[in-house]
């Protein structure tokens, strides 16, 4: 049987149409309400553009404000504890332990504790915010309707690619990262969904913001493999620079909770620290994007890259761990553009000529740095290449962001998605694995010599055959071993030795034919709550017996599929 008919699909797709609406809907009034509040705040006036932080003159009312803020959003979070982080782990956790189910307050806590967050300098990007924001939209309309937890989690992941699809106008890459991190699952039930909403989304970020890049680059040459060895160290740098963007983090929030005061005061004392960096460095705080544009663009000496990307980093980490409300992807582009600008800079000294630019290398530690402290590698690619539209960087993008994950694979066991839920005792994994054993065909694990009990048999027979076999439950049989019942030893528990089986023999038999598959047969026993299956044919003559036994033997010999075995070199140098 189908997991999902299409007639399913089509009506989860119409409430994608809707979702995705309202997801950028969403996003628009965030990123509207974030200028709002940025430009009120920091700069005394009344816009909804997003402002560049380089015109923010330093002063005492960056503090201030970024305190403020701190304890709205702390008095906020007392409401609504969800809103903490960046998100993306609640949104995780609910999926994998609530059923997709988040609180309606949700929707408007989240996106309102993030505009609050960035519009008083907070140093995140709306990412985060609305991709839970969307999610909660999404997880909604699953709770209004008649939907399975499965579904429901489709409708989620739905709301959480159209706020992506709509923000930053980059539907491929919103699919791939609800893929990545909240569906555990590629199938056609998930990816039509999901594709609906998204291409929704970013038609309506078309419309409302254009359909030119979110960031420019300019001219470069990639020639082919003549360039591409320039990008391995930087591959590998990037990976590092996962490592250390995570740890960090990790390590500034182990050192917020052994803070002598109660969480409540953690976002004011966060805030307190980004504030003083931002009245040394105010391009530090906001969404960054403008920076991140600058660096893109090239012409910004060393020392800057490096103190830039020093004091965004810090800054992030003090707001971040400090369990206030704030994305984690603007921020991680613009420390690792900073750092690949950086490294561009001294390679091109060592190897000029090149026709590249340090905007080429930042564009590509974007990807490959997010990319490696997410494990989410073919969303950052994509990601990088949409928000560009540069395809000429589509190489090095994979070679760099394949080699750092590789680093971080190494180095970084939780990544800035899973910390938190590893730390709550969860374990996720985000690695999308072919189930042999739920695809196999009950042909395929059945037990073809079934002991039958006639249902002619007596008692005293029928326990005979029962101590002789030390089977539990068999099928019984009349003419041309057709199916009539089916009986257990508990059946047969003092019952009269001369009458026949087929006196005590249960009529109501669940049976299973022999093309259908392990997952059928998983959830028929579930169901039913039983363990044993009668196999037959179309005739309902028995052909075979499934059992939980039989599926435990199917995952022994998928399990020896991962056992190495020797190859031929090996077999050579054998004695």
């Amino acid at each position: 049987m189908l997991r999902t008919t299409p007639r399913r699909i089509t009506y989860l797709s119409a409430l994608a149409v809707v979702i995705g609406a309202l997801s950028a809907g969403a996003a628009w009034i965030l990123i509207k309400l974030i200028g709002f509040l940025t430009n009120l705040f920091l700069f005394g006036r009344v816009e909804f553009s997003l402002p560049s932080m380089s015109a923010l003159q330093p002063s005492p009312r960056i503090v201030v404000v970024a305190v403020v803020g701190g304890l709205a959003v702390a008095l906020i979070a007392r409401w609504s504890p969800i809103i903490k982080g960046h998100g993306i782990p609640e949104a995780m956790e609910s999926i994998l332990h609530h059923q997709s189910r988040v609180a309606p307050r949700t929707a408007v806590t989240k996106p309102l504790s993030a505009s609050i967050a960035i519009g008083t300098g907070g140093p995140f990007g709306a990412e985060g915010p609305i991709i839970v924001t969307g999610g909660s939209i999404g997880s909604l309309v699953g709770q209004l309707l008649r939907v399975s937890p499965s579904e429901r989690k489709i409708l989620l992941a739905c709301g959480a690619a159209g706020g992506m699809a709509a923000t930053f106008g980059a539907p491929m890459a919103s699919i791939v990262l609800v893929t990545e991190l909240l569906l555990f699952e590629f199938s056609t039930r998930a990816f039509i969904p999901t594709a609906v909403a998204a291409s929704v989304a970013g038609a309506i970020h078309t419309s409302l913001f254009g359909s030119g890049p979110l960031f420019t680059v300019p001219q470069h040459g990639f020639a082919g493999l003549a360039e591409l060895p320039l990008f391995v160290p930087l591959g590998l740098l990037c990976g590092l620079l996962a490592v250390i963007i995570s740890k960090g983090l990790f390590v500034v929030e182990a050192a917020f909770r052994r803070l002598p005061v109660g969480e409540f005061w953690h976002p004011m004392i966060g805030a307190l620290g980004f504030g003083l960096i931002g009245m040394a460095i105010p391009e530090v705080l906001g969404v960054g994007y403008d920076q991140i544009d600058a660096v893109l663009a090239g012409g910004m000496a060393a020392g800057a890259l490096a103190i830039l990307a020093g004091a965004k980093m810090v800054a992030w980490w003090l707001a971040l761990g400090s369990g206030t409300s704030g994305g984690t992807l603007a921020p991680v582009m613009l420390i690792a553009s900073a750092f690949g600008a950086l490294v561009g800079e001294v390679t091109l000294q060592i190897v000029p000529g090149t026709g590249l630019t340090a905007g080429a290398f930042a564009l590509v530690a974007m990807a490959a740095t997010f990319g490696a402290a997410t494990r989410a590698t073919l969303t950052s690619i994509i990601f990088v290449f949409e928000i560009t539209q540069d395809y000429n960087a589509i190489l090095p993008l994979i070679l760099a962001s394949v080699l750092a994950d590789l680093v971080g694979a190494w180095l970084l066991p939780n990544t800035l998605m899973t910390e938190k839920l590893h730390r709550r005792g969860y374990r996720v994994n985000t690695d999308f694995e072919m189930d042999l054993i739920q695809g196999a065909r009950v042909a395929e694990i059945m037990t073809s010599q079934v002991v039958a009990i006639d249902e002619g048999t007596t008692v005293s027979d029928a326990i005979g055959i029962i101590e002789r076999t030390g089977h539990v439950t068999f099928p019984v049989i009349g003419q041309n071993r057709k199916l009539t019942g089916i009986i257990s030893r508990a059946d047969l528990y003092d019952k009269p030795l001369s009458s026949l089986v087929d006196e005590f023999a249960r009529r109501d038999v669940v049976t299973v034919m022999a093309d259908e598959t392990v997952h059928d047969v998983n959830r028929l026993m579930i169901a039913e709550g039983i363990e044993h299956l009668p196999v037959v044919d179309a005739r309902g003559c028995v052909i075979g017996m499934c059992t939980r036994t039989n599926i435990l033997a199917a995952a022994r010999r998928v399990a020896e599929a991962e056992e190495r075995q020797d190859g031929w070199l090996h077999r050579k140098r054998a004695p």
